[in-house]
């Protein structure tokens, strides 16, 4: 058991990757959509259908709208009414009248015969609504025509031959009951019972049918047809548990991270072996990813409005081009999944993505956002005006909301200055912007420096040159290196008087002490530059250079004396031994060799191209010899170009003229 956790506990930086890989996988394959067809729910009437033609894959039926059921609900309300034909016994009605018997023979006769026909209210036939009716007799109901029913204005005719005067019929015709009377109980059940099945679809459409040909313009028909399938697809796919969904979701995922993981343990082992970098270089991912899904839930048209540009930057300015264009493919192919057309996303991403890295490939000035913003919004443009000339659909290019999304996203990229240095402080990364800071000699640090120990300011100055072009030279950061140079004498403020640049025409005190006590002075100026540097919040890119600009090297001039002194003695060496540790990088091995190379020629007695060329062979070959530069990534041939620029730049210091071969 106690071997397991001993394993854990060598590999916790292993274990702690494996974690954040998992979770990443996890989290990005929750949030990928489960279908392509709905990634296509926020179509509009009238705009273009970008995608491939959608075939339909499945049987659904078109359900008619709102505004459709409606209109079908008011005429199911309005359709045929039900009314009584009731018998009037009009031998009783005539009796309430004093007319003769002939004229009353005459009307009875009249009246049978148009109750037999059906006397209504001349509302039933002008109410301009119904033609028709159903008449109830009988307890049978016969739809019949309301024209051939008997109003108000034809009885008069109808009675008018008979024995009355026209003031006698129009009085008569007043008193006539109507015998068509509305039945509202029949007809009020009859039409809540056909409203209430009122069909609510309207049409089907077969799986296999084509819903949309690419490039079509939506018509309202298609946009309706368009939010039933997608309906009925979220319906199937809520049905059930798709298996093959998931694994095929976790498969993607952990390809796409995996391949992401696996470039930086073999080709950047510097990022991967601090687990601070590599959980950077995965939030950025999870965080993608989450504003892509978030987007997509809401407008799937502005996913493209989402500052995919800003990791490049981002990357780049913390890492290197390389890493930072690794890192944004392997976004772009995960948020494809959110977008409709996917390899109009994936081409113009690409595009933009590879053209924002060149433009900010120097990061020095503030100007460079600015210009990297308005050359973002340019290939934007550019990509995507490429694209649709391509697939011959111009009309894509006429729509100007279709730039909204790269306006916002291009003007994102002013946002890199404010998240650059939030980052920083998370993480505790150095951008270009704060190494220019640093070096500003304004710096009260720097200023202390200057004004304390002038002289080793000078030589910071000198070695920071050295360096600064050395490393230029073969491929390290430069501004890194300059930054540490300046900074990593800062702990001789500590005792300056001890450090032979500070002794200017006075008596050394170290003829005064013993050797042992000289060699502890000395070598203390790390650790009091380091507990400065923390003093004054330096980052620990630059506290770095602090500890390993001599790295586990002996003060050789002291060891050399005590040697003299106790000559045939046992000598402890690990007095005279600086703590280290020996330089890990490009950088920090350029500045030990600059840092010694520019101390030892200042106390050169002859200078020229001889005892110079000497001067840097010897030193360098030295540290090589006690291999301090094992652990730094750098080559013999790097070594070789760097002792070509020391003697260079050191002839051209003290004015050295360069021998001509006679």
């Amino acid at each position: 058991m106690n071997s397991i956790f001993a394993k854990i506990r060598d590999k916790h930086a292993l274990w702690y990757k494996g974690i954040v890989f998992i979770f990443s996988v996890i989290i990005c394959s929750y949030l990928l959509p489960s279908s392509q067809n709905l990634s296509f729910k926020f179509i509009k009437t009238g705009e273009v259908w970008k995608n491939e033609t959608l075939i339909s894959e499945i049987d659904f039926l078109i359900q008619k709208t709102n505004s459709e059921i409606e209109i079908d609900k008011t005429s199911k309300a309005t359709s045929k009414s039900y009314y009584n034909q009731e018998d009037i016994d009009t031998e009783s009605l005539l009796s309430d009248f004093k007319f003769n018997i002939t004229t009353q023979t005459n009307l009875k006769a009249k009246l049978d015969s148009i109750y037999s026909i059906g006397y209504c209210n001349q509302s039933i036939k002008t109410n301009g609504i119904n033609d028709s009716i159903y008449l109830i007799k009988d307890n049978e109901a016969i739809l019949i025509s309301t024209s051939s029913l008997i109003d108000q204005s034809l009885i008069k005719n109808l009675l008018k031959n008979d024995l009355l005067d026209t003031i006698g019929i129009v009085n008569f015709s007043k008193k006539i009951p109507f015998n068509i009377i509305y039945n509202s109980d029949i007809s009020n059940e009859i039409k809540l019972n056909t409203i209430d099945q009122t069909q609510i679809y309207k049409n089907k459409i077969n799986k296999g049918e084509v819903l949309l040909y690419k490039n079509d313009i939506v018509t309202e028909e298609q946009y309706q047809i368009l939010q039933n399938y997608i309906r009925e697809m979220e319906m199937v796919s809520l049905g059930g548990f798709s298996f093959s969904t998931i694994i095929g979701k976790l498969m993607a995922c952990s390809l796409i991270l995996g391949i992401m993981m696996l470039f930086l343990a073999f080709f950047r082992k510097t990022i991967f072996s601090l687990n601070t970098h590599v959980t950077f270089i995965f939030l950025i991912i999870i965080l993608l990813v989450v504003a892509s899904s978030i987007v997509s839930k809401y407008n799937q048209n502005y996913i493209s409005a989402i500052p995919f540009c800003l990791v490049p930057i981002l990357i780049r300015v913390f890492f290197d081009s390389r890493t930072a264009l690794f890192n944004f493919l392997n976004i772009v192919l995960l948020c494809a999944f959110f977008t409709s057309d996917k390899f109009e996303f994936v081409f113009i991403q690409l595009i933009v993505g590879i053209g924002t890295i060149f433009s900010v490939a120097d990061m020095g000035k503030r100007s460079k956002l600015l210009i990297s913003s308005l050359l973002t919004l340019v290939f934007y443009i550019l990509a995507f005006v490429a694209y649709h000339l391509l697939n011959q659909s111009e009309h894509n290019l006429e729509l100007i909301e279709n730039y909204y999304p790269f306006i916002i996203s291009s003007m994102c990229v002013l946002f890199a200055f404010p998240l650059i240095y939030l980052f920083e402080k998370i993480f505790g990364f150095v951008s270009d912007f704060t190494l220019l800071e640093l070096c500003d000699l304004n710096n009260p640090l720097l200023r202390q420096l200057s004004q304390k120990i002038p002289g080793t300011f000078q030589h910071s100055l000198q070695v920071a040159n050295l360096a600064e072009e050395a490393c230029y030279k073969i491929g390290g950061n430069a501004l890194l290196v300059r930054t540490g140079a300046m900074y990593h004498d800062i702990g001789k403020i500590l005792n300056p008087r001890f450090f032979t640049e500070n002794q200017v025409g006075e008596v050394s005190p170290h003829q005064d002490i013993s050797s042992e006590e000289s060699a502890k002075i000395i070598i203390n100026h790390v650790v009091a530059g380091i507990e400065k540097a923390k003093e004054y919040k330096l980052p620990e890119a630059i506290i770095d250079f602090i500890r390993t600009h001599h790295g586990t090297t002996t003060t050789r001039f002291f060891l050399h004396n005590y040697k003299k002194e106790h000559e045939g003695k046992l000598i402890n060496e690990d007095l005279f031994r600086y703590p280290g540790p020996i330089p890990f990088s490009k950088e920090t091995a350029v500045l030990m060799m600059a840092d010694s190379v520019e101390a030892s020629s200042r106390s050169l007695k002859k200078y020229d191209a001889i005892t110079i060329d000497d001067l840097v062979d010897r030193i360098i070959d030295h540290q090589i010899s006690e291999n301090q530069f094992i652990n730094a990534d750098i080559t013999f041939r790097d070594i070789n170009q760097i002792k070509k620029i020391f003697k260079k730049r050191l002839m051209n210091i003290y004015h050295v003229r360069i021998e001509y071969p006679r």
